[in-house]
Formats: C-alpha cells, sequence, structure tokens
C-alpha cells in the first residue's frame, strides 16, 4: 500500500484522471522549467556523489564510456532506420525521444531502490568482483 502512497505514484494517477475527465489543467511554463532543471540538477549531484563516494575504477571508466557511446549510437541507428519511412524532421524527433536517457526514470528507479533498502553499488560491486 505503501507504494501507491509515493508522491510519483499519485501524481501519475491525478494525471491519467484529469486526462480522462478531459479537464483543462495546466502546470505553467516557468513550473516546468524548473522542475526540468530541478531533476537535472538532482541527478547529476546524486550521480557526481556516488561516483566520487565510489571512485574513478577503469571498470567505471569503462561503463561509462559505454553509456555514452550506446546514447549516441541508439539515436543514429534509429535515426537512419526511421528516415526511409518518415520524413527527416520526424525521425529525428523520434530517434532522439528513444536515445534519450530518462532522468525521471533513473530517480524513481533509484528511490525506490532505496525504499526496499537495496544497496545498488555495493551490489553492482560484488558482482564484478
Amino acid at each position: 500500500m505503501n507504494n501507491f502512497l509515493d508522491p510519483a505514484i499519485l501524481f501519475f494517477i491525478f494525471g491519467v484522471s484529469a486526462g480522462l475527465l478531459r479537464s483543462n489543467l495546466e502546470i505553467p511554463q516557468p513550473v516546468t522549467r524548473f522542475l526540468s532543471l530541478y531533476l537535472l540538477m538532482a541527478l547529476g549531484l546524486k550521480g557526481g556523489f556516488a561516483l566520487h563516494q565510489s571512485g574513478i575504477t577503469s571498470e567505471i571508466t569503462m561503463v561509462l564510456g559505454s553509456a555514452i557511446f550506446l546514447a549516441v549510437l541508439v539515436p543514429l541507428i534509429a535515426y537512419f532506420l526511421l528516415s526511409h519511412r518518415l520524413n527527416k524532421l520526424d525521425a529525428a524527433a523520434i530517434a532522439a525521444t528513444y536515445g534519450s536517457i530518462s532522468a525521471v526514470t533513473f530517480i524513481t528507479a533509484t528511490q525506490t531502490l532505496d525504499m526496499a533498502s537495496i544497496q545498488l553499488v555495493d551490489t553492482w560491486q560484488q558482482r564484478w568482483r
């Protein structure tokens, strides 16, 4: 039951309900910009602190390099495949969407792991030793 009281779940349910009721509810542009900036800062700070705590090793460098490589590769492949069926602007928009890294998904996943008392860094380090 506690999962349903999580703010992310409650906002999701509220959004779905507003959509089903055809509400004209709209979040003002400055608020959405602030929330986007806040999420990016929270993700960057949390990742930076975790990286500082664990230290930069060859394994972490390899994982970060792989993540950057895939973040570039996925949109390029998606654009190449989609540009044959769609116009170039639509293909680029869809490729960028599927290639983007979702900060919200990452933060939600890490909060869920924290609530379940799962130590992600320790588990990852034990797996690769």
